[in-house]
């Protein structure tokens, strides 16, 4: 009986500690990514203001093939609207929000079902004739406890695996 109490004090200790680590850490986050891509900004951008596209080098897609995508609106325009769903990502919502042309896509981002949206963009400048870098970036809230998953999780490397993904099929 003894073994039990303790067994659930240290269970309890546990995950008032990490419930505590979770309310100190911070709230909003920032992640993101560049390269320069052997291609004229033009014919980048063309190709990353089709959201349709994205799962073709986002990280994301390429964990879950069997991911559920819906798409509204005319592609590369304010208003387009992506949602999908998927059990390995999860469930979101991106609507494109302003389109700066051949320079900027600004999206706003919801994450399985919340109303708070964050600020994601892609920008390609020029750096010579044919070669662009390319921003892919996201400013956002993850809301408490959730917020402890930046401890383990980094998601610059999911930007720097799609951005690269993306070189490799424009360069071709």
């Amino acid at each position: 009986m003894k073994f039990i109490k303790y067994f659930l004090f240290t269970v309890l200790g546990l995950i008032a500690i990490i419930l505590l680590v979770a309310a100190i850490l911070p709230k909003d986050f920032h992640a993101g990514s560049q390269i320069v891509i052997n291609q004229p900004s033009s014919l980048v951008f063309d190709y990353v203001k089709q959201i349709k596209k994205q799962g073709t080098y986002d990280s994301w897609s390429q964990q879950d093939p069997q991911i559920q995508k819906e798409y509204s609106g005319t592609d590369g325009t304010v208003g387009f609207t992506y949602t999908w769903r998927s059990k390995k990502v999860g469930d979101g919502k991106q609507i494109i929000t302003k389109v700066e042309a051949g320079k900027r896509l600004e999206m706003d981002l919801f994450f399985n079902g919340s109303d708070q949206a964050n600020k994601s963009f892609i920008q390609v400048d020029s750096l010579a004739p044919n070669q662009s870098e390319v921003r892919w970036e996201i400013n956002g809230t993850m809301p408490y406890p959730f917020n402890l998953m930046s401890v383990f999780y980094d998601m610059n490397k999911d930007f720097e695996k799609g951005l690269k993904t993306l070189k490799g099929i424009l360069e071709k």
